[in-house]
């Protein structure tokens, strides 16, 4: 499984960095960039967060 990000949708508002940092960073200019897409048994519950607290539902889990 991946994480999968819509970028058209994303305000780029760093809640799912705050849930998730190993996983979602913004850049030096405040947009969001994935530091490791693959979805992991360490980190999936993170992930899941970062999906339900996403106010613009650009987040998500996308099998490979």
């Amino acid at each position: 499984m991946k994480v999968k990000v819509d970028f058209d949708l994303c305000e780029s508002n760093a809640l799912c960095e705050a849930l998730a940092p190993d996983v979602f960073e913004l850049d030096d200019d405040d947009y969001l960039v994935i530091k490791q897409d693959d979805v992991t048994d360490e980190n999936i519950g993170r992930i899941k967060q970062a999906v339900a607290a996403c106010p613009r539902s650009a987040i998500s889990i996308t099998e490979d």
